[in-house]
């Protein structure tokens, strides 16, 4: 499963910056940016890199790796780092988050027999919990995020090809959002669409604390009888957009969905339409804003 964030991707970034879970597949992406022509730099400094954007300009796009082996680590700075790169006219960066479930990563550090960077001294499962405390809020400000769980390393080079590949090899990526309208909209969408005219499970209090992604919030939204004519034309609205971008050779298009609280029918609407497309054949991912921010706040919270 491949998930964007809040860019409206350039066709060509010139700087992807490559992190995420040890173990998810960072090596393995950075090798096929690699293969597509990027100068990589693994486990750059945060410190150097100013240094090195301010410096002369490459005349190959740039994949920088950076995790927490990084020697200077820290998520303020990378945040920091990320959120500076936003406001630069000069480059047009993406962040790339590489994924997987803590089981996932567990099996794959009991296969190897290699130490977690953060549990050198005992089992890998400690490690990976803590790691992935410290890199929540690097998640939230993914661009392309891809869990790897299930995928060979030839799987998620593909996957990496299909995102980063010079565009007459590389199909139209789709990123679908959810959100809500109180913090405003993400930044970069193509397309917005305001779902707030359809009943509100919020005001339901068994669906209250779930979201659009619980089949009972989904139940719930579609039973609106102005959905199903929603659904429709805005699907009907994709099917008309999306061959027409790929054919204007654009690689990416975000499209958003807001509703009061960007939990419930924001979010089902969102998860439906990505099942739609994916199950057209586009390449689609999904980001829930609101979710991945409530999941922030709780990591927070237990550090």
């Amino acid at each position: 499963m491949t998930q964007t964030g809040t860019t409206s991707t350039p066709t060509h970034p010139n700087l992807v910056l490559v992190t995420g879970p040890s173990g998810a597949g960072r090596s393995t992406a950075i090798n096929a940016l690699e293969d597509l022509g990027y100068e990589v730099i693994d486990n750059l400094p945060l410190s150097l890199l100013t240094v090195l954007l301010d410096g002369p300009a490459p005349n190959r796009p740039l994949a920088l790796g950076l995790d927490v082996r990084n020697r200077d680590f820290s998520t303020n700075a990378l945040v920091a780092a990320i959120d500076g790169l936003v406001e630069r006219q000069d480059i047009t960066s993406q962040v790339l988050y590489l994924d997987a479930a803590e089981e996932e990563l567990v099996r794959r550090y009991s296969e190897t027999r290699r130490r977690h960077p953060l549990a050198s001294d005992g089992p890998p499962l400690a490690g990976i919990a803590r790691e992935r405390e410290l890199l929540v809020r690097i998640r939230s400000r993914a661009d392309i995020l891809i869990d790897s769980g299930g995928m060979s390393p030839h799987d998620l080079r593909a996957e990496v090809e299909k995102w980063f590949a010079p565009s007459a090899g590389r199909v139209l990526g789709v990123t679908i959002h959810s959100f809500s309208y109180k913090r405003g909209l993400p930044r970069g969408l193509d397309i917005v669409m305001d779902c707030r005219f359809l009943r509100n499970p919020h005001w339901e209090e068994s669906l209250r604390a779930l979201d659009g992604r619980d089949a009972a919030v989904d139940a719930y939204v579609v039973a609106d009888p102005r959905f199903a004519p929603f659904f429709d034309k805005i699907k009907g609205l994709a099917d008309l957009l999306l061959p027409a971008h790929k054919e204007e050779g654009k690689s990416h298009l975000s499209i958003g969905f807001g509703c009061t609280g960007g939990q419930h029918r924001s979010v089902t609407v969102a998860e439906r339409l990505a099942k739609a497309l994916a199950k057209d054949g586009w390449q689609v991912s999904k980001r829930h804003r609101e979710m991945e921010r409530r999941d922030a706040q709780a990591s927070g919270s237990r550090g």
